[in-house]
């Protein structure tokens, strides 16, 4: 039925700073929801390759030390340049299993001269298409020691069946003017991916939900001191202060009420999924649509600026 999305929840550890072997495992991890016939699939915030954990086990923010500059350039290195066909793998599964999928990873921008690094959510549609490339608006408070701000070309909106989706990363969430980017355009699937806990999902999946009238499905990473590999450069100095536990999970889905499709699952690793009913959507736009019968464009409106930035411009 044309109405029904079935989507699955990646809340999987990566192969933590190893690009390819973090690719391996997303490719098996989509076959195996293939096999359940998931049609959308969600991974994490900057799983491919990981989160920087370490900015805030290795005095991150100290200037000019060794430490942090040797594991800067390896996250670097194990960052993705989609335009060299990184993802190319990936793009097939989606072709071949007409599954959708929604990536956080960590993109070295070719655009931008291929040495910084942006936390990006990348759509790939079912026909194996990259559609969008959202960049982290603003990283968040440590963040910004090794990620660089992005911009607003991947504020995009794509229909999957009957539904709109759209995606946010982490914090950008918590921002009005984003979100309503997104609405706008007629999102009523919500993708907010995260590094991690459920202290960060509880509260704003449902608030989105019950604001946009929306499904919120908040996608989360595990990470486990036991998941960090042992050949990661200064792992002692990593794993000294490094707690038992850095993420939790906390994935979990909000209904167009704002009400518990799936609260957070926590402490769980695996692939997660659930049936979305569109009919809902219009159920709940009945009495509220932000973006439609209930605004006022004639008193306010938003204006985004989606060209893609660079510090060149060619007049060949």
């Amino acid at each position: 039925m044309d109405n029904i999305l079935k989507v699955a929840l990646a809340q999987i550890a990566p192969v933590w700073l190893d690009k390819s072997a973090t690719l391996k495992k997303i490719e098996a991890v989509i076959v195996e929801a293939a096999k359940k016939r998931a049609e959308l699939i969600v991974f994490g915030e900057a799983f491919l390759p990981g989160y920087p954990f370490w900015l805030a086990l290795t005095d991150g923010a100290q200037w000019d030390l060794k430490i942090n500059k040797e594991i800067h350039a390896h996250y670097v290195r194990n960052s993705v340049q989609i335009e060299t066909g990184e993802l190319n793998g990936i793009c097939q599964l989606a072709k071949e299993h007409k599954m959708a999928i929604y990536l956080g990873m960590m993109e070295r921008a070719k655009d931008r001269g291929g040495h910084s690094i942006y936390c990006s959510l990348v759509y790939i549609n079912a026909n194996g298409q990259i559609r969008s490339v959202h960049r982290k608006l603003q990283p968040t408070y440590d963040e910004r020691l090794t990620w660089a701000p992005g911009d607003g070309h991947g504020l995009q909106v794509h229909p999957l069946k009957q539904f709109t989706v759209g995606g946010l990363n982490c914090w950008e969430n918590w921002m009005p003017l984003p979100r309503a980017a997104l609405y706008g355009q007629g999102e009523n699937l919500h993708i907010a991916v995260w590094p991690g806990n459920e202290h960060n999902t509880r509260d704003i999946t449902r608030f989105i939900a019950r604001e946009s009238r929306s499904y919120v499905i908040s996608v989360s990473s595990l990470m486990r001191k036991e998941d960090f590999p042992q050949d990661t450069p200064h792992i002692d100095k990593i794993l000294d202060k490094a707690p038992k536990e850095l993420a939790n999970g906390g994935s979990c889905i909000a209904g167009p009420d704002g009400e518990w499709i799936m609260e957070p699952v926590c402490h769980k690793e695996g692939l997660i999924y659930r049936d979305l009913d569109f009919n809902r959507v219009y159920e709940e736009r009945q009495n509220f649509d932000a973006v439609g019968h209930y605004a006022r464009p004639d008193v306010t409106k938003l204006k985004i600026n989606r060209e893609r930035q660079s510090t060149i411009a060619f007049e060949d």
